[in-house]
């Protein structure tokens, strides 16, 4: 009986794909995978390095950019040739106003026109990196004896003027209301995220807050109407405190009534000089929302000079009684954030 012998014959398993390309390339699988890995690894570092490049490109352009643009109001208790001529005066006050980019100057009493002069001279002595121009109102007052000028000090690099408007104080049924009319400026800054805004100043006389501050309402809706904006943003030493303007008044006026003004400088904020005193003269505030958006979120506030630059009462007094006022405004470059936060988030997934 003849056994038929079964043959078992191993078939061979062709090569796939990255093992064909293995093979070709003399490689073994495993040589193969580790090569792949490798490549993968120094791709991901590229990526990384090239995200770090650009991460801070965009970090030193926002920083050039994006420093915030500040807005100060500051009354300088009666400033004219004989405070000009102090030294020690005008050192503090050319550092004050040095930190803003427009400042509101009140209480100027520079009835011969030299002591603003004076003061431009020595801020731009002393601020080398911008360069510093100033508007004026004619001097303002019922009597000849005693007038002021509102003063915007800028910087010409970060801002300029674009409109100026003396409100006449005519209105029928309340002629001459204000003892120091408002004198309305409109500023271009391109680098803000407001672009542009319009001030109103007002210094009201304290024994007339609440019907000055009653017309300055009528004010903003005139400038608004007038210039077709709602970017409009009101300050200066309102006297809207303490003896001057009690709850009961405040509550009838429409600023504080009206749902579209933010008062920035809150009621229980201290912006006197004297330790005596604790008052709220001094305030800002904005209308609209798109400018309440503007504006970085608790930036408001007083500046206490006497502290910041370590000076006794006495010496802080001769500056002014009042501390100046300020807040900030977003800077356009501050979207730069938005991608630096995608960039982070890239770094993070590339990890």
């Amino acid at each position: 009986m003849v056994t038929k012998r079964q043959s078992y014959v191993q078939q061979e398993v062709p090569p796939t794909g990255n093992s064909q390309a293995s093979l070709a390339s003399g490689f073994t699988n495993e040589e193969a995978v580790r090569n792949t890995q490798a490549v993968k690894e120094q791709t991901a570092v590229a990526m990384r390095h090239s995200l770090l490049l650009l991460l801070a490109c965009l970090a030193a352009c926002g920083v050039q950019g994006a420093s915030e643009f500040k807005i100060c109001a500051f009354n300088l208790q009666s400033f004219g040739e004989s405070k000009a001529g102090n030294d020690d005066v005008m050192r503090t006050l050319a550092k004050i106003i040095s930190r803003c980019d427009v400042s509101l100057l009140q209480e100027v009493r520079d009835s011969k026109q030299r002591a603003i002069p004076m003061l431009l001279e020595r801020l731009n002595k002393f601020d080398i990196h911008h360069q510093y121009d100033a508007v004026a109102s004619e001097r303002l007052g019922r009597s000849e004896s005693y007038q002021e000028q509102y003063v915007f000090v800028y910087r010409v690099d970060t801002v300029r003027v674009t409109g100026q408007y003396q409100y006449p104080d005519s209105r029928p049924g309340d002629v001459d209301a204000f003892s120091r009319e408002p004198f309305v400026v409109r500023f271009k800054a391109p680098n803000t995220a407001i672009k542009e805004f319009v001030l109103i100043p007002q210094h009201t006389t304290p024994t007339n807050t609440s019907k000055e501050l009653e017309a300055l309402y009528d004010v903003l809706q005139d400038v608004k109407k007038m210039w077709k904006t709602e970017n409009v943003m009101l300050l200066g030493d309102f006297n809207a405190d303490c003896n001057y303007l009690s709850k009961r008044r405040r509550e009838k006026l429409r600023l504080f009534t009206e749902k579209d003004l933010s008062w920035l400088i809150k009621d229980k904020t201290d912006t006197t000089v004297r330790s005596s005193t604790s008052c709220a003269y001094d305030r800002i505030l904005v209308n609209g929302d798109a400018f309440s958006k503007a504006v970085v979120p608790f930036s408001a506030k007083p500046f206490n000079f006497q502290l910041e630059y370590q000076l006794t009462e006495e010496e802080a007094l001769q500056v002014s009684d009042h501390y100046p006022v300020e807040v900030l405004l977003r800077n356009a470059a501050s979207k730069v954030s938005f991608s630096l936060s995608v960039i982070s988030l890239l770094l993070f997934i590339s990890r």
